[in-house]
């Protein structure tokens, strides 16, 4: 039988899962028995991700620990947006923890996370939750074609 490794160009199946410092799973392609599907290379995946998964093959389970700049990235100033409250109505109050999905000028939906209520101002950010912690990324390699 010969085994594909997982190179550069590979589409890799796979379950994943997220877990954060304090051991809490942040994310599990498990929990609804859907696996991930990667095309390697196509920037879906940080570069420091994808350097983890190279060698590895069908069969192969690891886990590896990134820091925040090779996993979410640092949380950017520039994606924290201040919104008024008159945007915000019945159905998506403007309540602190709440995500919103904001419609962008392409039609595509972002989410945003409210973290401040201050009279007419609410704070959104738009950050990637995960952004600036380390997470440990553990992977169970189901199929490899290259």
């Amino acid at each position: 039988m010969n085994e594909q490794v997982i190179g550069a160009k590979s589409e890799v199946l796979f379950h994943f899962s997220i877990k954060l410092e304090d051991g809490s799973a942040a994310d599990s392609t498990k929990v609804h028995n859907k696996p991930a599907k990667l095309f390697m290379g196509d920037g879906s995946l940080t570069e420091n991700f994808e350097k983890c998964l190279l060698g590895l093959k069908a069969g192969d389970e690891k886990s590896f620990e990134l820091e925040p700049e090779d996993a979410f990235g640092q949380p950017n100033p520039d994606n924290i947006y201040y919104v008024d409250r008159s945007k915000f109505g019945a159905d998506t109050p403007a309540q602190v923890g709440s995500i919103i999905a904001f419609t962008q000028p392409d039609g595509t939906d972002l989410p945003g996370l409210i973290r401040e209520v201050a009279g007419d101002s609410v704070t959104v950010d738009f950050n990637h939750p995960l952004a600036g912690q380390k997470v440990t990324f553990e992977v169970e390699i189901l199929e490899v074609s290259n």
